[in-house]
């Protein structure tokens, strides 16, 4: 039997057809165009679903469920979407409103915790049972999982470790809380954080991988500065990355996980950001004396976490 994992992204419906080995055999896209009407969103996971079967070469009699991520917070208890900022959903009866229109058993999680899941079962995790999984995109993104299981708190909320303050008073979150991890190591903190050190100096590297054009800057354009050599460029990428540091040492002095997973797109620099990282948390874990510590580890799926963690949600 063959399962579907669902990514509800607010730009597109990622699907695929995963195998028992946690491959995806059979993939489809659609738009979400979001905000619509949930009815009409569901439409469109259902487009998306019969895509990727079509594309894997199966019937649906094959398939045993189907898991969906989903941006917001998800009740396990009603399968209802509670609050999705993205979709602009409220109280949404999801699971029940999804298996009308699929005939098979919906599993539904917020789309973090299905990439950790995915992540820690078939990525880097390699089925170690304490993980967790932090994604430096737009946001801070995470997901926890103690004894195999997703963490989700006694409200479903759990996991958010973009929102602990690193800096009491710091910059305001739209969270509404200051100083949030995430308005200082998210990929669009670093963006923030070069910006502000060009406008200072306009002799920096940085002025030409983005080609004179502020909108420009990017992971991308900041990392080929450093490469070439760029004084402010390293001096950007240094302190960002002491504040990914910081964050993440709080993480592993929380929860001690057997293995911290570092995901989005900064990522893909490899040792070129790992080593800097854990060389701050060597210093900063309360761990100091014991005999296992965490290990932090680039991402291995990619886009495909969400996917094949939420085809996992029902083991």
């Amino acid at each position: 039997m063959y399962r579907i994992g669902v990514d509800l992204g607010g730009t597109n419906i990622a699907t695929g057809v995963i195998d028992e080995n946690y491959k995806i055999v059979g993939r489809g896209k659609v738009k979400t165009r979001a905000p619509r009407p949930a009815e009409e969103i569901f439409d469109s996971i259902k487009e998306a679903v019969d895509m990727a079967i079509a594309d894997a070469g199966i019937s649906y009699d094959e398939i045993k469920s189907v898991g969906i991520g989903t941006p917001g917070s998800v009740n396990k208890d009603t399968g209802a979407i509670e609050f999705s900022n993205n979709l602009k959903f409220h109280n949404v009866p999801a699971k029940q409103m999804l298996e009308e229109r699929l005939g098979k058993p919906v599993y539904l999680e917020n789309d973090a915790n299905a990439a950790a899941l995915g992540e820690a079962v078939a990525g880097c995790g390699n089925g170690v049972k304490n993980f967790v999984a932090v994604t430096l995109g737009t946001g801070v993104g995470s997901g926890i999982i103690i004894d195999g299981k997703i963490y989700r708190g006694s409200n479903y909320c759990g996991g958010e470790m973009g929102h602990m303050v690193i800096n009491v008073d710091g910059i305001p979150c739209n969270c509404g809380r200051k100083g949030c991890w995430e308005k200082y190591a998210s990929a669009t903190a670093l963006v923030s954080q070069a910006v502000e050190a060009m406008e200072g100096n306009r002799d920096s590297l940085l002025w030409e991988t983005c080609k004179g054009d502020l909108n420009k800057v990017d992971g991308r354009s900041i990392f080929e500065a450093l490469d070439k050599g760029d004084a402010i460029a390293k001096a950007v990428v240094d302190r960002y990355l002491y504040y990914v540091s910081i964050g993440l040492a709080n993480v592993i002095n929380a929860l001690q996980p057997e293995i911290v997973c570092i995901g989005g797109g900064i990522s893909g620099q490899g040792e070129k950001i790992l080593q800097p990282i854990r060389d701050v948390v060597k210093a900063e874990r309360y761990s100091v004396y014991a005999d296992k510590q965490a290990t932090l580890l680039p991402a291995a799926l990619g886009n495909d976490a969400g996917i094949i963690g939420a085809a996992l949600l029902d083991e």
